[in-house]
């Protein structure tokens, strides 16, 4: 069973997924998968310095600060962008899950309802947090300005639309509490496999 999980930035996706790691639940992370295949495909730094020049690729890493910029207030770009990893990283997930051997995995992305990645799940999750939390997080974490932040926000689905299309909603402001959501959410998922 393939359970999606996701939520806007700082929304606390990756605490949520840790928890389930801490449970013994496989964790495939789209965003860390991406970023690992632009670092050692040949053919997706290929095909990012037709759409972006040399100067996303300087050396054998690309200058994500270069690429970041490109796609914030581009669209097409972003989709470009999106055409290329994507369909690598749905490839890669495939290798990874084959090996697996669990009652369920976790699919982390940011971007899961967006692209349509929630269609081959099983079940969804959505982790949410209220906008002010979502911002003091991604100012700590990534030392982001407010400016920012609110362009990044803007360029995902609101909670409200996720809502419609998500299974489950683990609502993370407190650690404790969202721990104990995950452990329940975790026996309704191996509860789901026995039915």
């Amino acid at each position: 069973m393939v359970v999606g999980l996701t939520g806007g930035i700082g929304s606390g996706k990756t605490t949520v997924a840790n928890f389930f790691r801490e449970l013994g639940i496989p964790v495939y992370i789209a965003d860390e998968a991406g970023k690992r295949l632009m670092l050692s495909s040949e053919e997706i730094k290929k095909e990012v310095r037709e759409l972006f020049g040399e100067q996303a690729y300087p050396g054998d890493e690309p200058d994500r600060k270069y690429i970041a910029s490109q796609v914030f207030n581009d669209s097409e770009k972003l989709e470009a962008l999106n055409n290329i990893i994507h369909p690598a990283v749905a490839a890669d997930f495939q290798r990874w899950l084959s090996r697996q051997n669990a009652p369920y995995i976790i699919y982390e992305a940011a971007i899961l309802f967006e692209s349509g990645g929630n269609e081959k799940c099983d079940r969804t999750i959505l982790v949410t947090a209220p906008h002010d939390e979502k911002i003091k997080r991604l100012q700590f974490r990534d030392n982001s300005e407010i400016e920012e932040i609110e362009a990044r926000m803007a360029n995902q689905w609101s909670d409200e639309k996720k809502l419609k299309l998500a299974d489950f909603q683990i609502k993370n402001t407190d650690l404790a509490l969202t721990k104990s959501q995950v452990e329940e959410l975790h026996e309704i998922l191996l509860n789901s496999r026995k039915n």
